[in-house]
């Protein structure tokens, strides 16, 4: 199992110059396998290849690379939306490039398929999951006029593992709120 470092009482340079664990001073970083891994491509592609989630070959390998930087592009923009000024403005954004870019991509190719690539979960499987929940956190009702979308979720989400996942009181973390923010701001101001 891993899990994202989280200190809410130190700053990151006090925790670099204690333990040297944030190899650039930033986070995330992961624990798994005796190692703490920082960098999200290199964590993710970690992960990937030890769960045999990044395909057969190395077209597939390409596809599901594709795909999760699209989304990485996407959920980025969601993520870092609690710090900034103009709110509505980033919204109204971030909702119109999810249904004129991103979500028509991922419907095309659902229909008529389970997963996106190769017919069997795929790293880039879990990121969408993962970004269609940040949507509708943001923006209720964002994927009904993406059916194949909604019911890969609806897919994804009856996985036991990901069931389990999603139940409250569960590592995945809540939307940021203020108390968060603050943190945040506060840690990274020193």
């Amino acid at each position: 199992m891993f899990h994202y470092w989280e200190c809410p009482a130190l700053s990151a340079s006090s925790v670099v110059s204690a333990d040297g664990d944030l190899m650039f001073q930033q986070v995330p970083m992961v624990e798994i396998d005796g190692m703490k891994l920082v960098q999200t491509k290199a964590i993710l592609k970690y992960i990937a290849e030890k769960y045999n989630l990044h395909g057969k070959d190395p077209k597939d390998r390409v596809m599901i690379n594709m795909y999760s930087e699209g989304l990485i592009d996407l959920m980025e923009m969601i993520l870092v939306l609690p710090f900034s000024t103009d709110v509505a403005e980033k919204l109204e954004n971030i909702q119109t490039k999810a249904k004129e870019r991103y979500l028509p991509v991922f419907e095309k190719v659902l229909s008529g398929h389970i997963y996106l690539v190769g017919g069997k979960i795929s790293c880039a499987d879990v990121q969408l999951l993962e970004c269609t929940l940040m949507l509708e956190e943001n923006f209720t009702g964002i994927l009904a006029d993406f059916p194949n979308v909604k019911a890969f979720q609806g897919r994804m989400t009856q996985l036991p593992t990901v069931k389990k996942f999603l139940q409250p009181g569960s590592k995945r973390k809540p939307p940021a709120d203020a108390n968060y923010v603050k943190t945040i701001m506060e840690v990274f101001s020193r």
